[in-house]
């Protein structure tokens, strides 16, 4: 059985990795990877492979991201101190942990906050022990709903972040993030999508830059696909 000092080790381990082959870049995203303990974030028998960079089963057909992707999206979301980010799929609360420990408790006098959707509301449960455990309750606000639709009543978000594949990007996502904002999202068909940044620039124009070639679990609602 580990301990909490093993999983630090592992922790610190995991990222010197990200580093060396070059996921790593951002000071605050690599502080947030070493600081939120994602052991808390798996079921229990899987406890043992927290620290293994792959996907894991969280229950009811959903994963959380292995941990290179959380590093690559949150980079590319570029989050900031105080920023209000909007994420579509809690799934285990990893994602959205990461987030608040850089836009709210790196700095919490400057009121960031990660409000976050589930479809499931097992799984929207799971992710609100796991983010209490892990001690981020105050910075993390979660919600049950279709994700495809946003979460209109705490708009408008300096960033928004998707973690569910979507056949395009839903249109109430467009219209919550603020101008200078930006939106990172898997967008493809079932099978395999690629990684889309879209920048809302502050005149409403928005731009386009695509990432690398990824697989999610299809985004379901709405503005996604819709469940079979």
């Amino acid at each position: 059985m580990y301990n909490t000092g093993d999983f630090a080790r592992l922790r610190e381990r995991v990222v010197e990795s990200l580093e060396r082959e070059g996921y790593l870049k951002n000071k605050l995203v690599k502080k947030a990877l070493l600081s939120v303990p994602r052991e808390l974030f798996v079921p229990e028998k899987y406890r043992e492979y927290a620290y293994v960079d792959s996907p894991l089963p969280i229950g009811y057909g959903q994963t959380i991201s292995a941990i290179h992707m959380v590093a690559i999206m949150t980079e590319a979301l570029d989050p900031l101190p105080g920023m209000r980010v909007l994420e579509i799929g809690t799934g285990s609360g990893y994602q959205a942990a990461v987030l608040a420990e850089i836009v709210a408790k790196e700095d919490p006098s400057l009121k960031g906050h990660v409000y976050t959707v589930e479809r499931i509301p097992e799984l929207a449960e799971f992710a609100r022990r796991n983010i209490e455990r892990a001690g981020y309750r105050n910075y993390i606000t979660v919600v049950v709903g279709d994700g495809s639709k946003g979460l209109p009543e705490y708009a408008p978000y300096d960033r928004i972040i998707v973690t569910a594949a979507a056949p395009s990007v839903p249109k109430p996502l467009i219209d919550q993030l603020k101008p200078g904002g930006k939106l990172v999202i898997p967008v493809g068909d079932l099978y395999i999508q690629r990684l889309l940044i879209l920048e809302k620039k502050h005149d409403g124009e928005l731009s386009f830059k695509w990432g690398i070639d990824c697989v999610f679990v299809p985004l379901i609602g709405e503005y996604g696909w819709k469940e079979s």
